[in-house]
């Protein structure tokens, strides 16, 4: 019923203005991190709306921004976490903007009601059952009462954050240029492991953020560094929501699990697509292969070590078959003959 309420007020107040509306409606699991989830989903719904180069705009302030800060200190966050909310922020296609960030709840609140402008109170902003909530309700006003301006001096000091992770970031924008330390998305562990500890986990965090993964723990980031430089046998996996992190071949490779993969181009399916009897097939255990320069057979394992194609992979790649038998394998090329 609340929810109609918001949608009628929305609706009706875009209409006296003459603006397009337009209702996004949105499931939340009943789950123990209810409001991440949620904040999640309102973003996701948000931006897939969001046209080239458009701006996305939000009502977050420096109220909002102290909430976020506190919040964020006492999971234990780094200076990313600490930097809160940026004022603007770049998103796949246009940016997310928020213009109120530098103004405190009383000055919004104050403003409009000297210019009479109406509101929807949103009734979940009492429930102590939020951890936000439980701030901003009861530990803030306390706290304010002893220290002054301490919204403003919170949101100062994600300010200061920002700017200490604009410089760490920079700064692992010129390790990674003057070490080459990225190829092709995947970061070389033979210069990574030439930088300090705390630079090389400088760059692993800054390369995370610029693939949108989230970031790992402490823990987990204590292992990843821990298979860079381990022997050949050794673990060679990370693992932590639905990402993963493994080395092959002195690359680290970044895998978003949730994420489709997209089937690649290959010039064997375009030249064999069409030809009648055209078959698709994936490798078996102990087939052996002949490439087409070969004399002599191969097994297959050992082609696609040579070819350092990472095992998971391998069971991924196309073979073509024409008439039963097989006559190239994307990324490896034409063959001769299989047995």
């Amino acid at each position: 019923m609340y929810c109609h309420q918001w949608q009628n007020f929305c609706e009706s107040l875009c209409n006296k203005l003459a603006i397009d509306y337009t209702s996004v409606d949105i499931s939340i699991e009943n789950t123990s991190n209810i409001e991440e989830i949620a904040r999640k989903k309102r973003y996701l719904s948000l931006t897939s709306e969001l046209k080239q180069s458009e701006v996305l705009c939000t009502a977050h302030h420096q109220d909002d921004q102290a909430e976020t800060l506190l919040l964020q200190l006492f999971r234990g966050c780094g200076v990313a976490g600490l930097a809160a909310m940026p004022k603007s922020k770049q998103l796949d296609k246009g940016e997310l903007y928020r213009p109120f960030l530098e103004l405190s709840r009383k000055q919004i609140l104050d403003y409009a009601v000297s210019n009479h402008l109406g509101w929807i109170e949103d009734d979940s902003n009492h429930n102590l059952n939020f951890r936000r909530n439980l701030l901003r309700l009861e530990y803030i006003p306390n706290l304010s009462k002893v220290f002054q301006g301490l919204s403003a001096n919170i949101a100062r000091s994600s300010k200061h954050q920002s700017d200490a992770l604009y410089l760490l970031r920079e700064l692992a924008e010129i390790d990674i240029e003057q070490h080459s330390l990225i190829k092709d998305n995947k970061l070389q562990t033979a210069s990574l492991i030439r930088l300090t500890s705390i630079r090389m986990v400088n760059v692993i965090r800054y390369h995370l953020n610029q693939l949108n993964y989230l970031s790992p723990s402490e823990k987990v980031m204590a292992e990843i560094v821990s298979i860079i430089d381990a022997k050949e046998d050794a673990k060679s996996i990370v693992a932590w929501h639905n990402y993963e992190v493994r080395r092959f071949q002195g690359e680290l490779y970044f895998i978003d699990k949730k994420v489709p993969q997209n089937i690649k181009n290959c010039q064997y399916f375009e030249e064999f697509k069409n030809l009648p009897n055209f078959e698709i097939h994936f490798r078996q255990e102990g087939q052996r292969v002949q490439l087409k320069d070969k004399n002599h057979s191969q097994s297959l394992k050992k082609v696609l070590q040579e070819a350092n194609i990472p095992p998971w992979e391998r069971q991924k790649l196309r073979m073509y078959y024409i008439e039963g038998k097989l006559h190239a394998m994307e990324g490896i090329g034409e063959m001769s003959e299989v047995k």
